[in-house]
């Protein structure tokens, strides 16, 4: 436990600035409206799990509002998944307005305006996720935020069985262990929400964003073949050459952009990861890179660091 903190220990007229303080702190700045802030009651509980957090809060009735001031100083996207466990919560942002009960869970993203709330009291489970986690592994990971999506059975409810679970057995584990059980959180996340229609046709045509899903799935499973060549990906996926490249027009990258995206990214996971006891140059060519060499050039330039450097520098975050 990373974070403990109560308004029981706290001077009612001081109780509503401390627990906004708090919230802030954990995730990120963020107006708070109180229906009583003299008697207002609260707690929360904070645990690291690596690159991501997850949290509990247990609260009386709240309006919690991020405001585009907010953003003005922000630089890393940051999502939060929340799954409320007493009563309804109220989302809105970008237009849509939505309502989650328990038994569902909800993705907000940080880097928009938005107002959360609930109008009762609710015991609350939530998932920080930086936005470098999804946008190797989620195309356009602000898509899935104003939907609600199940919590109560396949792999939503397994994340949210998790969520609930893992307090009890974290004390024991390493820091490590820890970091690896916020890349499964994660995978878990994304298995449950990648294959959404709502989302998949946020963009395009129903049949277009199908195509697209399955050919993202087949290079993802193929990532580590060095000759991973368009028309052999084409004809995997039934689709055309052709077709193949017209479908990542409008993504922001090309074919080949995006194959070395997920490359690098897993290459970033890899490294990331103190039980990946690999040399950088193994890593590079398990996940289809020529050698240590090219790896490092496409990594500097996407990520601002060599790998080298990002490993120690991981290394020493997970001590």
């Amino acid at each position: 436990m990373d974070a403990f903190f109560s308004t029981s220990d706290t001077p009612a007229p001081e109780r509503s600035r401390r627990w906004q303080d708090m919230v802030s702190a954990t995730y990120f700045p963020l107006d708070l409206r109180f229906r009583r802030p003299d008697t207002f009651s609260g707690q929360l509980v904070r645990w690291k799990l690596g690159q991501v957090s997850l949290s509990r809060l247990t609260a009386d009735a709240l309006l919690y509002r991020r405001t585009a001031q907010h953003l003005a100083c922000e630089r890393e996207e940051q999502y939060l998944v929340t799954v409320p466990g007493l009563s309804d919560v109220g989302f809105l942002q970008g237009g849509r307005d939505i309502r989650c009960p328990p038994g569902g869970f909800l993705i907000e993203r940080g880097h928009e305006p938005y107002e959360f709330s609930h109008g009762e009291a609710n015991d609350l489970w939530v998932l920080k996720v930086p936005g470098d986690a999804l946008l190797g592994r989620l195309r356009m990971p602000e898509r899935y935020c104003s939907l609600t999506f199940g919590a109560d059975s396949g792999a939503g409810g397994l994340f949210a069985d998790l969520l609930r679970l893992l307090p009890g057995r974290l004390p024991s584990m390493t820091a490590d262990e820890r970091s690896q059980v916020g890349r499964h959180l994660v995978d878990l996340l994304i298995m449950a929400v990648a294959g959404d229609e709502r989302a998949l046709t946020s963009g395009g045509t129903t049949v277009r964003a199908a195509h697209l899903a399955r050919v993202e799935a087949y290079i993802r499973a193929h990532l580590g073949t060095r000759d991973l060549r368009p028309d052999d990906i084409a004809a995997a996926c039934g689709i055309s050459l052709r077709y193949l490249h017209d479908l990542f027009r409008g993504t922001g990258e090309t074919l080949s952009e995006w194959i070395r995206s997920q490359r690098l990214f897993a290459c970033r996971d890899a490294l990331g990861n103190p039980a990946d006891r690999r040399s950088i140059a193994e890593i590079a060519y398990d996940w289809g890179f020529g050698d240590q060499a090219q790896l490092s050039r496409h990594f500097r330039a996407r990520f601002g660091e060599t790998p080298s450097d990002y490993r120690s520098r991981r290394s020493m975050a997970a001590r």
